[in-house]
């Protein structure tokens, strides 16, 4: 398994400084956007449900499950459902559906104690499903909770550890696909951009969580100077000094990985912020094909323009 052991040890190490969590009055703003229509059900598609309903105060949750819906529609080689009250989710429910895609925080600020999570029951119904070979897709803030679930953090793989992970400043940065022979990132570029999006840094890995690695981000000490990383981000918080002593700096950390879970796959992708994050060729194929994959294990989806892998002609 490639890429992982020396990763995870980032994340498992001794803890960090803690991050500072700053409160300020934020409301994401407002998107307009087409609305996908619905698919004819004589077409063999792959169902999606996108579990959602509650999200930090920084995420338009609304507004990015109806882009995810659109986008995978868009492909058509998906029919996505959206339930924002999944406290009451069965077994049953669940077993309607090729793939379930997690958009979902527990807490209105990262550091709030107080968090609304699902019904024991509904959490049993979605371990069940995935375990007995439905797909999951873990998305962005879901790695924002959980963090005191053990089971949650094995079905994901990882989670944000307040005291021990980051949030990187840099809001757009490259991302590297460091495994390139998996069938999601087959036929893709190297390097892929993504905009006003979040990195997760020193990520607390399950061990128990067998996981394959295809996706890293640097944390770079540099783009912690004051008058690159703004205002949440205090200046005596960050100092070179501190800066130095904070373990993972100036290293790769993983973004995007798979593993199994009992009999389903796995596909969780730490990307994905907002619409500008959603209109990046390779944040965008990546998702329709990581969806594809832990639905049925293959990948048909071709990539994105600017996805693709192409020739590289040494001078």
């Amino acid at each position: 398994m490639r890429n992982t052991l020396a990763l995870l040890g980032l994340a498992l190490g001794a803890a960090a400084a803690a991050q500072p969590i700053v409160n300020v009055p934020y409301r994401p703003p407002e998107t307009v956007q087409r609305v996908a229509i619905p698919v004819d059900p004589k077409e063999d598609r792959i169902d999606v449900l996108i579990i959602s309903g509650r999200n930090s105060y920084e995420h338009d949750w609304t507004g990015i499950n109806n882009l995810l819906r659109t986008q995978l529609q868009d492909t058509r080689r998906f029919d996505v459902r959206v339930t924002e009250d999944f406290d009451e989710g069965t077994l049953a429910m669940l077993k309607d559906y090729d793939v379930v895609l997690l958009n979902y925080s527990s807490r209105w600020n990262y550091a709030d104690a107080e968090q609304q999570v699902w019904s024991p029951a509904a959490f049993a119904a979605l371990q069940r499903y995935v375990r007995e070979g439905g797909g999951l897709v873990a998305y962005h803030s879901s790695f924002t909770w959980g963090r005191d679930i053990p089971e949650y953090k094995r079905l994901i793989g990882a989670v944000m550890q307040p005291g021990v992970s980051r949030r990187a400043p840099p809001d757009a940065f490259m991302f590297e696909l460091v495994d390139r022979d998996h069938p999601i990132t087959r036929g893709l570029r190297r390097f892929h951009w993504t905009f006003v999006d979040d990195m997760y840094t020193n990520m607390v890995f399950d061990p128990a969580a067998k996981v394959r690695i295809l996706a890293t981000a640097r944390d770079e000490a540099s783009a912690y100077a004051p008058e690159r990383a703004g205002p949440k981000y205090p200046v005596e918080a960050y100092t070179p000094e501190r800066l130095a002593k904070m373990p993972g700096m100036n290293a790769a950390h993983p973004q995007m990985w798979v593993q199994n879970y009992g009999k389903g796959r796995v596909f969780s992708i730490t990307l994905g912020h907002g619409p500008e994050a959603l209109a990046a060729d390779g944040v965008r194929t990546l998702i329709a094909r990581g969806a594809e994959w832990a639905a049925t294990g293959e990948v048909t989806i071709a990539p994105l323009d600017k996805a693709a892998d192409f020739p590289v002609t040494a001078k």
